[in-house]
């Protein structure tokens, strides 16, 4: 059974990956290609780049096995375009591309997936039905994938933090394509390969990392999953199709829309780099790289799990016209409900608190009769924009942007 070849490709891709990084990172320290600490940026030493070299010959691998070519997954095309996307990104990593020669290298590696089929004509969305796109799908799915290459790219500013949350979307998703496409998805094992070439890297990512994937890893897995999103939930018309993507890639997704929302909000290009991202933001309330992914890592495996129980809870009837049943709609209802709250919880209760505690402590360092009220007021000041000061070891204050 196929489910047997995901598993498969899954080790032998994770295994590769493992193997072939430390190579990476060697020929990444010979072209030059090494990243350096910056001042928005958390590491703290010099690491090479290029472990999505590493990434794409484990999915190579895994998928020469067990992935070939079918009318519903065009591998050759689909392998194409990453190593297309890969290409560029070790270009960037080397000699760091302007924004726009990368969004053409990503269209043009999208456009080898679409022409080959990977495209979106129609999609079910919950309560309304089926909705096509007969001339508009190529265009959406480049979209699609550029925004998901971007989306990885921007998530990938701590150690282990993209290879983690890739590893757990691809196996979320290999799981749910199984399920909808009958045991015998070709979309699932590009899910399980993906994932399992994601975690082989991670063991050298992991802080404190030895390598970075750079933006060819980032690039490529991004690629990749919105290929395998595609190919194994949005083509298909069960009422989940729209959102079992949006629940696994959530995190991601709320992190690009919170920084490019506030850039534009101050002026400042979508691309332009910055600090603030969610791990930057919990960096600064006291957070270490460790704790910061391992607490991004539970949101995400916490949506995961929740969009794996939308498709196998039987609120609905799997065929059309898709019955609802009550009570188990109510079950879902709450799981959603629990899943919200602990969603505000996590990016705004406890993020509010633990750097309020962290603000009173620094102004009573320099003056101890500061009021609750003055405190209240510069945490709402620092939330609002973003912008923070720390104290030094002099007692002054320093704005970190």
């Amino acid at each position: 059974m196929r489910y047997w070849d995901a598993v498969y490709a899954f080790l032998v891709a994770m295994a590769a990956a493992a193997l072939l990084t430390p190579l990476a990172a060697r020929a990444a320290r010979r072209v030059g290609a090494v990243d350096k600490p910056k001042d928005r940026g958390l590491a703290s030493k010099e690491t090479p780049l290029l472990g999505g070299i590493a990434i794409l010959i484990g999915v190579l691998i895994a998928a020469a096995i067990w992935l070939p070519e079918s009318p519903n997954t065009p591998t050759r095309a689909i392998v194409l375009g990453g190593v297309v996307i890969t290409l560029v990104g070790v270009i960037d990593d080397i000699w760091d591309l302007q924004p726009l020669l990368k969004l053409v290298g990503q269209i043009g590696a999208a456009l080898i997936a679409v022409r080959a089929g990977v495209k979106l004509t129609e999609l079910t969305v919950p309560f309304f039905g089926l909705l096509t796109f007969p001339h508009e799908g190529p265009t959406l799915t480049v979209i699609w994938l550029v925004g998901m290459m971007n989306v990885v790219n921007f998530s990938d500013g701590v150690d282990g933090l993209a290879a983690g949350l890739c590893a757990i979307d691809g196996i979320a998703f290999a799981i749910i394509a199984f399920d909808l496409q009958g045991g015998g998805s070709e979309a699932a094992v590009l899910a399980a390969l993906t994932a399992g070439a994601a975690l082989g890297f991670l063991v050298h990512n992991f802080p404190p990392a030895s390598i970075f994937m750079g933006d060819s890893g980032a690039n490529l897995l991004g690629y990749l999953l919105g290929v395998v999103a595609i190919q194994g939930t949005l083509k298909t018309t069960a009422v989940v199709a729209l959102v079992v993507p949006l629940f696994i890639l959530a995190v991601p997704f709320l992190d690009t829309a919170f920084v490019v929302a506030k850039r534009l909000k101050y002026g400042r290009k979508p691309w332009s780099a910055d600090a603030n991202h969610f791990h930057h933001r919990m960096a600064r309330i006291g957070f270490s790289q460790r704790k910061t992914v391992t607490y991004l890592y539970g949101w995400t495996l916490m949506l995961a799990g929740l969009a794996i129980a939308l498709r196998f809870i039987p609120y609905h009837d799997h065929g059309r016209p898709h019955h609802y049943h009550f009570g188990w709609v109510i079950v879902m209802v709450a799981l959603c409900a629990l899943a919200l709250a602990a969603s505000v919880y996590l990016i705004y209760v406890l993020e509010i608190f633990k750097f309020k505690g962290l603000r009173t402590r620094e102004l009573r360092q320099l003056d101890p009769d500061t009021s609750e009220h003055e405190i209240d007021a510069r945490v709402r000041r620092d939330l609002e924009t973003g912008e923070f000061e720390q104290v030094d070891e002099t007692g002054e204050f320093e704005r970190v942007e």
